[in-house]
């Protein structure tokens, strides 16, 4: 279980935490029974407004935190978010302004937590001291304090919240990291994996090789001199020599037999090389389909559905805003095709980055191609076709 508190998650249960105690604070003052005395200053029925007023805005602020922070760190922050973090900041200033108490301070430092995860540093830093400026006029009108002691009272949680943000933005640079060093290792597996299968090719190869120029060329230098020595001989010398040269014929067609077996079965098997992409991705949930078998004979062309799944990924977790991924790998003809689509946000209007233009010129330089479809809220479906060989991508070429 603990496995799986991660930092977004423990950041989330602290903050309904923080908010939790600020509720049972709130709660203390209004089960005080010189509160509602008719000396205290203010009507009762003043005062149950009053806090209605406080419940409507802390019951705010929790609702809005716990939405928010739903899947945090696993998405993008889009406008529907800058409004949220708007709200909470709104209702931290008023849980002071209608409780008369600093604790609306208290709140700023749940949404310091959050910050460094939904904005940029810049916007994040600007936004937690215009929020505790504005605190300022509060603390002198509601909780009555001397303007020089509301200033200081706001610099201390100015700082408190500070730390609060700068652990965040630790926490969220050490997140990065990790997952750069997730995808990194995955890369690095399919890339072993891959350069395994290219070494295996190539022993194979080099061995069928040895085989066919070294055994298939003395067995046929001996074939031939087993059938010149056959019109030689007579007797039970011929029937010897025809029998040499019979098992000589028989082991020659067998060292063929073996170096086709050996050229044909030196295949990478793709299935092998792109499933480690496609595990233990955070957020994203990626289900891989491969034909089996699926093999390719070149090296050159499996590096480039490598490269091209790679990147699918990255753009998935990056930009896409998806929960889902499905990949789908076949053989087509003399062509390999993938299929990739998501049901992330998508959009009407295709931006080509620099990873698309990458997949496209890769796909290009041995014959390939990439096509896009994408609309708002639809998600993002990619096909990618590579022919298998060279002489696949000859007679493309041909008949275009």
């Amino acid at each position: 279980m603990l496995a799986r508190l991660t930092h977004t998650r423990l950041l989330r249960y602290a903050g309904l935490f923080t908010w939790g105690l600020v509720g049972s604070w709130l709660l203390s003052i209004w089960l005080d029974p010189d509160y509602f005395q008719p000396g205290h200053g203010e009507p009762v029925a003043g005062l149950y407004l009053q806090i209605l007023r406080w419940v409507a805005v802390y019951a705010t602020f929790g609702a809005v935190y716990w939405w928010i922070t739903r899947s945090l760190g696993e998405r993008r922050t889009g406008l529907l978010d800058y409004l949220q973090l708007l709200v909470l900041g709104g209702c931290a200033i008023g849980i002071s302004y209608y409780s008369g108490t600093g604790l609306g301070s208290v709140l700023l430092m749940v949404l310091a937590g959050l910050l460094p995860w939904m904005v940029p540093l810049r916007v994040g830093v600007i936004g937690l001291m215009v929020l505790n400026l504005v605190i300022i006029p509060v603390f002198i009108e509601a909780v009555q304090m001397p303007p020089l002691l509301a200033v200081l009272q706001s610099l201390l949680y100015t700082g408190f919240s500070g730390f609060v943000f700068l652990t965040a933005l630790v926490a969220k640079q050490q997140t990065q990291a990790r997952e750069d060093q997730r995808r990194l290792n995955a890369e690095l597996r399919a890339t072993r994996a891959l350069l395994a299968e290219s070494a295996r090719i190539n022993e194979r190869t080099r061995i069928s090789r040895e085989l066919h120029d070294l055994l298939g060329h003395h067995l046929t230098a001996l074939s031939l001199n087993l059938e010149v020595a056959g019109h030689l001989s007579e007797g039970r010398v011929k029937e010897h020599v025809q029998q040499a040269h019979t098992l000589a014929r028989l082991l020659l067609t067998d060292v063929r037999e073996a170096v086709s077996q050996l050229r044909e079965n030196g295949a990478i098997d793709l299935a092998l090389a792109l499933r480690p992409l496609a595990e233990n991705v955070p957020a994203l949930d990626i289900r891989m389909e491969i034909e089996t078998p699926l093999t390719l004979d070149d090296p050159e062309r499996a590096h480039v559905l490598l490269r091209c799944t790679q990147e699918i990924v990255t753009n998935t977790v990056r930009h896409a805003g998806a929960q889902h991924l499905w990949i789908d790998v076949r053989r087509s003809g003399d062509d390999i095709v993938m299929s990739a689509r998501d049901d992330g946000r998508g959009a009407d209007h295709l931006v080509t980055g620099n990873g698309l233009r990458g997949m496209r010129e890769r796909l290009q330089q041995y014959g390939g191609r990439l096509s896009i479809e994408t609309r708002a809220d639809a998600g993002f479906c990619l096909q990618l076709t590579l022919p298998a060989t060279a002489a696949a991508m000859a007679r493309e070429g041909a008949l275009t």
